[in-house]
């Protein structure tokens, strides 16, 4: 234990020290530079090492400004190998987890199991309650919380540098997991190798009630993540994973699963028909359409019975590990 908590300490003093933007950064969007300038404040200010395998960080992040989250499975042999530099694979959970968002894989499925022989780290980061993986508008203010800042400029690098990613990734969610992971594979089509969503917000722009209906139970205002959905649609469709696919290179591989909302195989017999599945899953049919007529390397599980809990969820992850590592794999 003496030696895990040193490796800790290493870790976070490693962090520590100011973080420079890449030129790739620096030359982005308008109005990046500067979330860029907030990127390079933020810090590893501590590092728990739970378990042989799970290592917890806090993160000072001026993009949240407070502390951010993030649970990190450790390949199996990291600390034997101690300069070799590792894949990331991004594992976002969902809304409306009664427990930190951060800890839900590794709580309520056996991902230390499924990613036993992963030779990559896995990355659960914070995404609070209802933060749908985006820089909130804010009545065109924007500032705190910028959720897509805190994954992609300050916690990305510091994974990199701190715990030796290699650079390679993967993303993959479920419900509004699954919608962040294919908004920021779209959104930055360079960042990622490969891209999976089970029973993900696929298509907002469907039923954008329903999305802001989540942030209004979470006592936000529903306007402040992407605005009205008319006045602002070009806001809303720049977030749509739908909408943006169409930046992905035809190729990419992408794995979209789904249920119909009716009772399944994993379901307890009285479970009544789940109607969020069931919209999530026309979400998913649409996607399906458009990312086949574009070209991209998809990998489509409409399963049918099934509902919106994580005992699929958990199935889904184990399905699509071999598509994800593959493309971690390569040179």
């Amino acid at each position: 234990m003496p030696s895990r908590r040193r490796a800790a300490a290493a870790l976070a003093a490693l962090a520590a020290a100011p973080l420079l933007p890449t030129p790739a950064e620096a030359r982005s969007r308008p109005g990046d530079r500067a979330r860029g300038a907030a990127a390079d404040r933020a810090r590893i200010t501590a590092a728990e090492r739970v378990s042989e395998r799970v290592l917890d960080l806090t993160i000072d992040s001026p993009a949240l400004a407070r502390d951010g989250h993030a649970r990190v499975l450790l390949p199996r042999d990291y600390d034997r190998r101690p300069h070799h530099r590792w894949p990331v694979l991004y594992l976002l959970h969902g809304c409306c987890d009664p427990g930190p968002g951060w800890q839900a894989w590794t709580l309520n499925t056996d991902v230390e199991g499924l990613t036993a022989s992963l030779p990559a780290l896995v990355v659960s980061p914070e995404g609070g309650p209802a933060g749908f993986y985006s820089n909130w508008w804010n009545d065109g203010a924007y500032g705190p919380p910028a959720w897509e800042t805190f994954h992609l400029a300050e916690l990305r690098p510091l994974l990199e540098r701190a715990l030796r990613g290699n650079g390679r990734r993967a993303i993959a969610g479920l419900s509004m997991g699954g919608f962040g992971a294919l908004s920021y594979a779209a959104r930055h089509p360079r960042l990622f190798r490969a891209a999976a969503s089970f029973s993900g917000v696929v298509h907002p722009l469907r039923d954008p009630a329903g999305v802001q209906g989540i942030v209004q139970r979470y006592g936000a205002d529903p306007t402040d993540l992407w605005g009205d959905p008319t006045a602002q649609s070009a806001l809303w469709a720049a977030h749509d994973p739908y909408t943006q696919l169409t930046r992905l290179p035809r190729g990419y591989p992408v794995y979209v699963s789904c249920g119909d909302g009716n009772p399944g195989p994993l379901d307890p017999a009285d479970r009544p028909v789940d109607t969020l599945e069931q919209g999530l899953g026309l979400m998913a049919q649409d996607y399906v359409r458009r990312a086949r007529a574009h070209g991209l390397a998809l990998t489509a599980r409409l399963y049918g019975p099934g509902t919106h809990t994580w005992p699929y969820w958990e199935r889904e992850l184990g399905r699509a590990l071999p598509l994800l590592a593959t493309a971690l794999a390569r040179p």
